[in-house]
């Protein structure tokens, strides 16, 4: 058994240095001498689909993350839930998906939170940030928990579940978690403005309580509708960044084509405030110090079908066809469809006559993260790594388009 133990440990250490070496230099990447942040949201469900916290590993992204967000902690009752427990800290994971190559001992700590707790130890650097709420967290939800007579014990809820890792009865490790990201989706009144300001200087609270240093940010959303009801420049006080969702600016709730996540707007779009630039100049505008916007990049993309054949497609009316698919899985397609490449914003699209996808890939990322530096951002934020391909491309154009 000794010697069992023995090769095993060997492994679980050669594996993490095979990918790392090479990789380690690129990690740290500085805008005017400031570390820039490289975020990625880690999805809980991809336990269910063949994705776990070792693909982080062999991808080599891991040592490209300075931060990995989970994806979600629930709000229910006023308070912090497991979305999934089973996913979260039950499922028994193989030793073949195993991030330090040992399957989970039965009764112990098991599922995607032991295998983060094994990836920090490889990557100590590494900041794992419990993400809260999502797009498919009620915000009703998260309104009452921000309302003055619950949020003190909301967030403690979040603080004594995540971060000293009371998870379950019977079941504590603290250490795992290293802060929260708040993904409202979203304020709708002033209201709630003046009570999510409040929430979040609780959260401020009682995380250095614990310990000075603890991450807290919030997703920001990429419309004005929306950011109006956060109070951006007072919210900044309390937060280390705001991973702002510069994407989803046209998708399958619209009858006409267009991009996904145009960091410029393009010629043809009637939208003048459709695009990433203008997001993050509402923000600038709004008293957003530059080093606490963190850009959003989308690994996935989006599709419409019955599509015109008019200047190959773009800004005409379609049908949404789904809802959007792994940029691993459109590569898989790309050589059915006609490449095309808008001038001004860079942004990629399909047309085969009829049907669309817009997404992006490495060419239009490494476009964006020149615009990241020479505006002096906070950094970069992934969503999600589950859907890049398994040598990591896009996190790679990401950190490397980074680099002065």
């Amino acid at each position: 058994m000794k010697a069992v133990r023995l090769f095993t440990t060997i492994v679980y250490f050669l594996t993490a240095m095979l990918f790392a070496p090479k990789l380690l230099g690129q990690v740290g990447a500085t805008n005017g001498g400031t570390p820039m942040k490289v975020v990625g949201y880690f999805p809980r469900w991809g336990i269910y689909s063949n994705y776990f916290v070792k693909n982080i590993v062999t991808s080599g992204s891991a040592p490209l993350l300075t931060h990995l967000d989970y994806a979600f902690a629930n709000v229910v009752n006023n308070r912090c839930v497991s979305f999934d427990p089973w996913a979260d800290y039950q499922a028994p994971v193989t030793a073949g998906h195993a991030v330090n190559g040992q399957a989970d001992i039965q009764g112990a700590l098991a599922g995607n939170f032991h295998q983060l707790q094994e990836l920090k130890k490889l990557y100590p650097h590494l900041k794992i940030i419990m993400s809260i709420g999502g797009g498919s967290s009620n915000p009703n939800a998260f309104r009452s928990a921000a309302l003055s007579t619950n949020r003190a014990a909301f967030v403690k809820s979040c603080v004594d579940m995540y971060i000293r890792g009371y998870f379950a009865a019977g079941l504590a490790a603290p250490g795992i978690f290293d802060g929260f990201d708040v993904d409202w989706e979203f304020p709708a009144s002033t209201t709630d403005r003046d009570n999510l300001t409040s929430l979040l200087a609780e959260f401020r609270r009682q995380l250095d309580a614990v310990r000075p240093g603890l991450t807290l940010a919030i997703a920001g959303p990429n419309g004005r509708w929306a950011y109006q009801y956060i109070n951006l420049n007072q919210a900044q006080q309390y937060l280390d960044y705001f991973g702002v969702m510069t994407y989803d600016y046209d998708g399958p709730w619209k009858y006409n084509t267009g991009f996904v996540a145009p960091l410029y707007r393009s010629l043809k779009d009637p939208a003048p405030n459709n695009n990433a630039s203008a997001t993050v100049e509402g923000y600038l505008e709004s008293g957003v110090a530059p080093g606490k916007i963190v850009f959003g990049v989308p690994f996935y993309g989006y599709q419409w079908s019955n599509v015109p054949n008019i200047d190959n497609g773009l800004f005409e009316p379609g049908a949404p066809d789904g809802q959007g698919a792994a940029y691993n899985y459109i590569v898989t397609i790309e050589s059915q469809f006609q490449k095309r490449r808008d001038s001004i914003t860079q942004a990629l699209w399909l047309y085969n006559g009829s049907h669309f996808w817009t997404y992006d890939d490495a060419t239009s990322i490494k476009f964006k993260m020149d615009y990241v530096r020479r505006q002096n951002l906070g950094g970069v934020m992934a969503w999600n790594l589950s859907h890049d391909l398994s040598d990591g491309r896009l996190l790679n154009a990401v950190v490397s388009g980074l680099q002065p």
